[in-house]
């Protein structure tokens, strides 16, 4: 079932239209369905911030608390968190949590502790992280 609708368009792009539709032998409409059709498939398809669950993070950051404030270093960190079935991995220019599996939980920050934190307390970056360049930049 189609619906019609109306667009109300200066007489420039009307014209723009037209000449358009001519060269490529199709209907102003159905250039505009097809505009139409890619915007809407564009906009599903988008990527979006990939920001965990508060209801999953607010455990996490209970259970990790004490191993993220005192580990003494990434290699004593990655083993805290190891006796508690996770891991930090490389994630962009950050960190994230995975468990065990190999599933991400959420970024680091989400922890309430962000690669740049980390990296300054332990005066050193990530091991094998690509974004060395970001511990001697501060």
């Amino acid at each position: 079932m189609n619906t019609t609708a109306t667009i109300h368009m200066p007489p420039e792009m009307v014209a723009a239209l037209r000449q358009i539709a001519g060269d490529e032998d199709t209907s102003v409409g159905e250039l505009i369905r097809g505009a139409v059709k890619r915007d809407l498939y564009r906009r599903t398809r988008a990527k979006t911030a990939r920001r965990a669950d508060e209801r999953l993070v607010a455990p996490l950051r209970a259970l990790l608390a004490d191993d993220l404030a005192y580990a003494t270093g990434w290699d004593d960190l990655q083993a805290r968190l190891s006796r508690k079935g996770y891991q930090l991995r490389e994630a962009g220019g950050g960190l994230a949590l995975h468990n065990n599996a190999g599933a991400r939980m959420c970024k680091g920050s989400d922890l309430g502790y962000s690669y740049s934190r980390l990296m300054r307390r332990f005066k050193a970056p990530f091991p094998g992280h690509s974004h060395r360049y970001l511990h001697t930049a501060r």
